[in-house]
């Protein structure tokens, strides 16, 4: 079997790797060919070019290199129908991905095409799925409520669950280990403060967050903060936390962001898959987020939920607060924040829901890239091979 991959950020690279893996096991002697980074490169992948190319996002990062990756998506359908592999699996980056199975698609119109992780039409665009399955067979989806919605758009689909419940969770001696190397008292309240991985969000949520922890400390002067952040913007980042008087602990090794969510007794976070970091490590937290006034005013007018928070919506509950555009306050977020400190039974009800989404994204089933796997391999065993 020949499988042609595509994945363009560092997560697809790792579910591609995982999926690579779960196919080795169920279909030895499965060959692959396409694009990837490091982790699908040491499952035997040569990327035909660097993924970082397509690891691109907002229009202004996109602009400069239209012309590029218009001449990088050419490229790679036309690959694809010189190869005339057994299936196309695109692995998220749908811009790039979807516009390449399209062009794929009109080369060789017997193409079979799966896409791993399913868009967000459960909160906005439900029109994407409808457009997608013009160019997608089957969904390998990663939030147990998305299968309905593709089947619905006209593909099959198979929730194989998510990477979270995969990652690996630092233990009690690491815990503590961290504590005493950044010289945190075992009682005094670890908050982990997460203004998010990319430039705009750390600038314009950083300075809120700031406050709000500032505010908590006026009330709370024992706490502590460490800051998980990422190398693009851990310049801002550390610029952030120069004027606390108590020095954050800033932190970007992979091994010892793992000890310090571990170590952490809450969490004020930007909205998005971190909330599930958090919900893994049973870390309670409050979710703040805004964007531009412009940005703000599109979503509310096409949101279709009432919260964005992952936890919220994998576990069917309110339990963890949000301040999400106007409402991105430092007033009620520190608010939020001493009442999680002070009130066990708000921490109880995060706990429950934590524990529940962390069971419905597969926690103590078969590990997702295996079941990734199993569902490509049923995919094509249930459709004809493409001529």
């Amino acid at each position: 079997m020949k499988l042609f991959l595509i994945a363009g950020e560092p997560s697809g690279d790792n579910l591609g790797a995982a999926l690579m893996a779960g196919l080795r096991e169920l279909a030895p002697g499965s060959a692959f060919i396409g694009i990837g980074g490091p982790a699908m490169a040491g499952q035997g992948l040569e990327s035909r070019f660097p993924m970082e190319e397509l690891s691109l996002m907002g229009i202004w990062e996109v602009l400069p290199k239209y012309r590029a990756l218009k001449a990088r998506i050419r490229e790679t359908a036309e690959a694809i129908a010189d190869a005339k592999p057994d299936a196309l699996i695109t692995i998220d980056s749908p811009d790039f991905c979807l516009r390449v199975a399209h062009a794929a698609r009109a080369l060789w119109p017997g193409l079979r095409t799966i896409h791993y992780v399913a868009p967000s039409v459960w909160a906005w665009r439900a029109g994407r799925a409808r457009k997608m399955a013009r160019v997608v067979d089957h969904v390998l989806a990663i939030l147990p409520f998305e299968p309905p919605l593709m089947r619905a758009a006209g593909m099959s689909c198979d929730f194989v669950g998510h990477p979270i419940v995969s990652e690996p969770v630092a233990g009690m001696a690491e815990a503590q280990a961290f504590r005493a190397a950044h010289d945190i008292d075992p009682a005094a309240p670890l908050i982990l403060c997460l203004p998010g991985s990319r430039r705009t969000e750390v600038s314009r949520l950083g300075p809120r967050f700031d406050e709000a922890l500032m505010r908590l400390r006026d009330r709370v002067p024992e706490v502590r903060v460490a800051i998980p952040t990422v190398r693009g913007v851990s310049g801002l980042v550390r610029d952030m936390a120069k004027r606390w008087p108590s020095a954050p602990v800033v932190v970007e090794n992979a091994q010892e962001k793992r000890a310090a969510f571990a170590a952490a007794d809450l969490a004020l976070a930007a909205s998005g898959t971190v909330s599930l970091d958090l919900a893994a490590n049973n870390v309670p937290m409050v979710i703040g987020y805004d964007v531009a006034p412009l940005s703000r005013l599109i979503i509310r007018m096409m949101l279709k939920t009432d919260t964005v928070t992952l936890v919220n919506l994998v576990s069917e509950t309110h339990a963890v607060p949000e301040f999400l555009g106007r409402d991105c306050d430092p007033g009620p977020m520190s608010q939020a924040l001493f009442c999680l400190i002070e009130h066990p039974e708000d921490r109880g009800a995060q706990l429950a829901a934590m524990n529940l989404t962390m069971e419905r994204l597969g926690r103590g089933g078969e590990a997702p890239g295996l079941r990734a796997a199993r569902s490509v391999l049923g995919a094509l065993s249930s459709a004809p091979r493409p001529r």
